[in-house]
């Protein structure tokens, strides 16, 4: 449990990383994920999504849920879209939403939880196993108070447990709340569920200011999904934002490190490619999706000795 393990501190370490046999096909116990922000800006659809995703050689994709709302609206079957998903043998991992479950008004948290729980429902439909809930709406101002953040996520994990879809607190680097690991992993102890746990990303971890060695004072059950991407060495941290992402290996953040720090916590990882650059945006998503699942697989090499 992620309360035993962070309370425990560094003794978490200590667990043994899985062995490559642990996962067959899987390398080391990481599964190569697409987000589909990657190849957001073509405005392929969720169906073409799927498709590049698959052909490039994925083993699983991360949609967003506006994505699926709008399959519906053109007509679209969710039990059809599962199927879809299915027989190209992709899993679906997590999925991104933004609903407005932790803010303090007591209104737009009532609605947002709602549009949260709308979120999970649907994620559930197409056989997804998780939502990132990340503290949206309340990123501009300070204070938001952390035991009142862990009350609110265990009432979002008391709705996910109904639905059959695990919410993951995720940092937000910019935001002024939750932008912290410790402050994540904080919450979600506090919230004494066993099912709590911290959706992180590697451009995330840097723009918030948290070292990827607090990684060790947690256990293998309080991270699933890890937002893959890097970052250049300019625009300097204040400045830079999520479009100066780049692949995995082109940048000069510690992916090799926090990939070990991963590992040695034990269970397995979906590594979800997720970027917003511009350039790639402008590009052919069947080229990208192949290029950066390329960049993946040799970070995890390069992590792994080999």
């Amino acid at each position: 449990m992620l309360v035993g393990a962070a309370v425990a501190g560094g003794c978490a370490t200590a667990l043994p990383a899985e062995s490559d046999t642990a996962t067959p096909g899987r390398a080391g116990g990481f599964v190569f994920c697409l987000n589909t922000a990657t190849i957001r800006g073509q405005k392929l659809g969720i169906a073409k999504e799927i498709e590049v995703a698959a052909k490039a050689g994925y083993e699983a994709i991360e949609p967003w849920i506006d994505s699926i709302e709008a399959y519906q609206k053109q007509g679209g079957s969710l039990p059809e879209l599962k199927r879809r998903i299915a027989d190209t043998g992709l899993a679906v991992e997590s999925a991104i939403g933004f609903a407005q479950w932790i803010v303090d008004d007591d209104a737009n948290r009532a609605k947002g939880m709602e549009q949260a729980k709308h979120a999970m429902d649907l994620v559930a439909q197409i056989g997804g196993k998780r939502l990132a809930a990340p503290p949206a709406g309340a990123t501009d101002a300070s204070g938001l108070d952390l035991l009142k953040s862990a009350e609110r996520y265990r009432l979002l994990l008391e709705a996910g447990d109904r639905i059959g879809v695990v919410p993951q607190l995720e940092l937000w680097g910019f935001s002024r709340n939750l932008h912290r690991l410790g402050e994540c992993a904080g919450a979600a102890i506090e919230t004494g569920h066993p099912k709590a746990c911290v959706l992180l990303d590697v451009y995330h971890l840097y723009k918030g200011g948290s070292d990827y060695h607090g990684l060790g004072l947690l256990n293998g059950n309080a991270v699933h999904v890890l937002h893959m991407n890097d970052y250049p060495a300019e625009p300097p941290r204040e400045k830079i934002d999520d479009s100066y992402r780049v692949y995995p290996g082109d940048g000069v953040a510690p992916v090799t490190d926090i990939l070990r720090a991963l590992r040695s916590i034990g269970g397995q990882k979906v590594l979800s490619l997720e970027l917003f650059n511009r350039k790639y945006w402008g590009m052919d998503a069947a080229e990208v999706a192949r290029a950066g699942l390329e960049k993946m697989k040799a970070a995890v090499s390069r992590a792994l000795g080999r």
